[in-house]
C-alpha cells in the first residue's frame, strides 16, 4: 500500500545515520544504545575492586601485577532503544494556509519518517494519536508488520475536537516501564502549567523528550488584508476583527506563548524544534537525527 506521507527517496538519504538516543536506555536485547547498566560490550567504563562471585575472566590481571590487588573490567552495556510517538488528533491541527500542508499532515510525515528509520535499525516504535475522545496506543515493537500498523493508523487520523495531548503524555509516562524516547508532535495549545507537568512527569521516568512543535506560517506571520472570521477549530467558538487592529496584540501574545513552550520543555531536558509546516522535510529530519549524536549524555 502507498502512503503519501512516506518519501522512499528521503528515508534512502538518512536511512545510513543512525538515530540514537541522547540519555541510557533499557532494553531487552543488545543493540547500538548506551544502558545505565555494565555490561560486556567493548567500550571500556571503569575498574572496580573483585568481590566473590564476579566472573573470573574479567579480572584485570595487568591491574593486579601493579597493585596487588583483583579487579574487575567493567564496560559500557549497549542496548536497544523503544521510541513512542505521540501525535496530537486535536482539531487546531487540521488547519493549514494557501498551499502549505496542514499540521496534521505534517506531523504524519515526521512520525512515520522516524518510525521507518528506528524500526529499520533494529529498534522498537511505537504510536498514541490523542484528542479528547481519543487515545489511540500502538506499543512499541521491531517486528516488520509494526511499520504497517503504524502507518495504517496515521493514515486514519481524523483531526477534531478538544486536544488530550496531556493527560495522553502522563499516561504514556505511566505505562512505558522502561526508559525510552518519546517524541511529541503537537501545535500545544495547553495550559503551560499542565503542559510542564506532564513533561516533569516523563523525565522523572527517565525517558528522553523530543517535541516538535508545528505551527503553520499564517499562524506566526498573522498577514490578513481585510477583517476576517477567526474559528476555534477545537471548540467552534468564532470571532469576527480586523486583523491590522490587533497583530500587535497577537505577535506579542504569540511571542509569549512560543517562548514559555521552549522554556517548559528546557526546564526538562527535552529536544526541543519549533517548526512551520513549510519547512523542508528532509532538512527537519536531518538535523534533528544528526543533532543528537552531540547532545549525547
Amino acid at each position: 500500500m502507498k502512503y503519501d506521507f512516506l518519501d522512499t527517496n528521503i528515508l534512502a538519504r538518512l536511512g545510513a545515520i543512525p538515530l540514537e538516543s541522547r540519555f541510557p536506555m533499557v532494553g531487552n536485547v543488545a543493540g547500538r544504545h548506551r544502558s545505565p547498566h555494565r555490561g560486556s560490550s567493548v567500550e571500556f567504563a571503569e575498574y572496580r575492586k573483585y568481590v566473590p562471585g564476579d566472573d573470573t575472566r574479567r579480572l584485570d590481571w595487568k591491574a593486579y601485577a601493579r597493585s596487588d590487588r583483583y579487579y574487575i573490567k567493567e564496560f559500557e552495556a549497549d542496548t536497544n532503544l523503544r521510541a513512542y510517538f505521540v501525535v496530537d488528533s486535536s482539531g487546531s491541527m487540521d488547519f493549514s494556509s494557501a498551499e502549505h500542508p496542514s499540521k496534521i499532515e505534517f506531523a504524519r510525515r515526521i512520525a512515520a519518517s522516524l518510525s521507518y528509520l528506528i524500526v529499520n535499525q533494529g529498534d522498537s516504535a511505537g504510536l498514541s494519536c490523542c484528542n479528547e475522545k481519543l487515545h489511540l496506543e500502538i506499543p512499541p515493537s521491531r517486528r516488520a508488520a509494526q511499520l504497517q500498523h503504524i502507518f495504517d493508523s496515521l493514515q486514519k487520523i481524523e483531526p477534531k475536537g478538544e486536544t488530550g495531548l496531556v493527560a495522553a503524555l502522563h499516561q504514556v509516562a505511566e505505562k512505558i516501564q522502561q526508559r525510552a524516547l518519546v517524541v511529541v508532535l503537537s501545535d500545544f495549545f495547553v495550559d503551560a502549567n499542565e503542559l510542564a507537568d506532564a513533561l516533569q512527569h516523563l523525565r522523572y521516568r527517565k525517558h528522553d523528550i523530543a517535541l516538535f512543535h508545528l505551527m503553520d506560517p499564517q499562524e506566526v506571520n498573522f498577514q490578513f488584508d481585510r477583517p476576517h472570521r477567526f474559528v476555534d477549530l477545537e471548540d467552534g467558538t468564532t470571532v469576527v476583527a480586523e486583523p491590522n487592529l490587533i497583530a500587535d496584540e497577537y505577535q506579542s501574545a504569540l511571542k509569549e506563548f512560543l517562548e514559555n513552550t521552549e522554556r517548559k520543555a528546557y526546564d526538562v531536558n527535552a529536544d526541543y524544534q519549533l517548526l512551520q509546516t513549510d519547512a523542508n522535510l528532509e532538512e527537519t529530519l536531518s538535523q534533528f537525527i544528526t543533532g543528537r549524536l552531540t547532545q549525547k549524555r
